[in-house]
């Protein structure tokens, strides 16, 4: 095998976490990747390391690695760093988009609206993260995009551990009215909406601590043969 499975490995596992098939504090054992996936330890071990990084598991001394369990406290810096980061985005997208990025984005929308229309819940989830990664793209800054993509992953956590009954990813219909305020030139419009979405994203969670439902870790990889 070479580097580039142990890369494979490390998005297979970020994309269980974004579609929440990976619930937080799942346990990530180093044999059970390897049968898994039919890598060798020091491979899951290096890819293990690299999750670190993303915020995306934790190694407990002596018990092994965890799918990262963010606290409410965490959570909520989360969301508030969102607000800051994603509100820059927006105005700046509404400054340099082209029509082209406009159209892209509302042909995203489009599918994203079909998906919740259906009953494709990880694919929503996946596309709802999306829109936000793509209007970051637009607005043009790299380091931005890339703070953004670890915090929208940290979200994913976050909602799989404090989201209700029911309650979505997000609001198609905020995101359109963001992309309109974008469309529209609107730079502050698009920044308002932008941490108003947040808001009500954050006041969709119940924060209180409470035991984490975790699954098994081969359910979460259904099709592990298409990854390698």
């Amino acid at each position: 095998m070479t580097a580039s499975a142990e890369d494979r490995l490390v998005e297979a596992i970020l994309d269980a976490i974004t579609d929440q098939r990976l619930r937080p504090g799942a346990k990530l054992g180093e044999q059970a990747l390897c049968d898994l996936f039919g890598v060798n330890r020091a491979q899951v071990r290096r890819a293990l390391s690299a999750l670190t990084g993303y915020h995306a598991v934790t190694h407990v001394p002596n018990r092994g690695t965890f799918v990262a369990t963010p606290t409410a406290e965490e959570a909520r810096d989360v969301f508030e760093a969102r607000r800051a980061i994603e509100a820059t985005i927006a105005r700046s997208a509404a400054e340099r988009a082209s029509e082209d990025d406009i159209a892209r984005l509302r042909a995203h929308l489009d599918l994203e609206r079909e998906r919740r229309n259906g009953d494709a819940r990880r694919e929503e989830i996946r596309l709802s993260r999306a829109f936000h990664l793509e209007l970051a793209e637009v607005a043009g800054n790299r380091v931005l995009t890339d703070y953004l993509s670890d915090l929208t992953l940290r979200t994913s956590l976050i909602l799989g551990l404090y989201g209700r009954a029911k309650t979505g990813y997000c609001g198609t219909d905020d995101h359109e009215g963001i992309l309109d305020a974008v469309a529209a030139r609107a730079p502050e419009r698009a920044a308002d909406l932008a941490r108003a979405h947040l808001h009500s994203l954050e006041a969709g969670l119940d924060l209180n601590e409470r035991p984490v439902p975790v699954n098994a870790l081969a359910d979460a990889f259904p099709d592990r043969a298409q990854v390698f």
